[in-house]
């Protein structure tokens, strides 16, 4: 008896032990499913995008402007103070700590020369696109959002209306131009503040410190910057239309939505910046 009884107890454990790794494997494979369909929406996109950007005109079947530049003063123009004061900041605090650091090695000479190499490569595309992210990404993802749930962009399939063509071209389109271009501005405002920094407090003039940052910066260096702002561009601006397109679950699906968008633009836009570096500078 005592046999049996201990036999049916191995048994009785062994059946639960397989029980909760069946249960954990299936638990496991629900939780991928979601960031599976999410993978799958976002490729889905990106070739419509191409669809309608590259294939579709030929076809007969424009795009409007006017669309275009609504948002270009949506996305782009109104962001521009934010990235001015962004980009400012980033330029005296690049000046200031060069500064502390190479006057004791008495190199303050050099403090230009860091200024525009670091916004130029990195400083400049990296945080712009921060800001362009939580300002402009943010903002399309909860915008789209409320409109998948008010079944407006049903409405528009009903109408024979593609989403795509009205909804994310023209955001594409805007940010794919604007992004670029607040980021030059940004180079511009930065080299600007470090010149601030250089002329009152190191005794820098004006011509010394242009002639010094125009020697030191290369013509790569600026072409590097543009093409990390516009491979950011359609990162962001993709991600947050996907994640808009595809809401579930009312208003709060929608924060979620907009919460998600930024969280996944911010690293897939670091993760970018990475390989791209190693590619520019490690590569060639």
């Amino acid at each position: 008896m005592r046999g049996s009884r201990s036999t049916a107890h191995k048994l009785a454990t062994v059946t639960r032990v397989l029980n909760f790794r069946l249960l954990s494997l299936r638990a496991s494979c629900h939780s991928a499913r979601p960031h599976r369909r999410i993978l799958k929406n976002y490729l889905q996109l990106n070739v419509s995008l191409l669809y309608w950007i590259l294939i579709a005109p030929f076809a007969g079947q424009f795009f409007k402007i006017a669309p275009i530049f609504r948002q270009m003063v949506f996305i782009g123009v109104r962001a521009a103070p934010m990235v001015a004061l962004t980009a400012f900041s980033v330029g005296v605090t690049l000046a200031m700590q060069a500064a502390h650091s190479l006057q004791q090695l008495g190199a303050e000479i050099y403090v230009p020369d860091l200024v525009i190499v670091t916004l130029l490569r990195e400083m400049g595309p990296v945080l712009i696109a921060v800001i362009v992210i939580g300002r402009s990404g943010s903002a399309v993802a909860a915008e789209l959002g409320t409109m998948k749930v008010s079944e407006e962009i049903e409405a528009l399939e009903v109408m024979a209306i593609n989403p795509v063509q009205y909804l994310v071209v023209p955001r594409f389109l805007a940010m794919l131009v604007m992004l670029p271009a607040l980021t030059i501005m940004g180079n511009y405002i930065g080299v600007f503040g470090g010149w601030a920094v250089c002329t009152l407090a190191l005794d820098f003039n004006t011509a010394g410190y242009v002639l010094r940052a125009l020697q030191s910066a290369d013509t790569w260096d600026l072409y590097s910057g543009m093409i990390k702002s516009a491979v950011f561009a359609w990162i962001v601006i993709t991600i947050a239309c996907n994640a808009g397109l595809h809401v579930e679950g009312g208003a709060e699906g929608v924060g979620q939505a907009t919460t998600a968008s930024v969280v996944q633009a911010l690293l897939a836009m670091l993760v970018t910046n990475a390989v791209l570096t190693g590619i520019f500078f490690f590569g060639a």
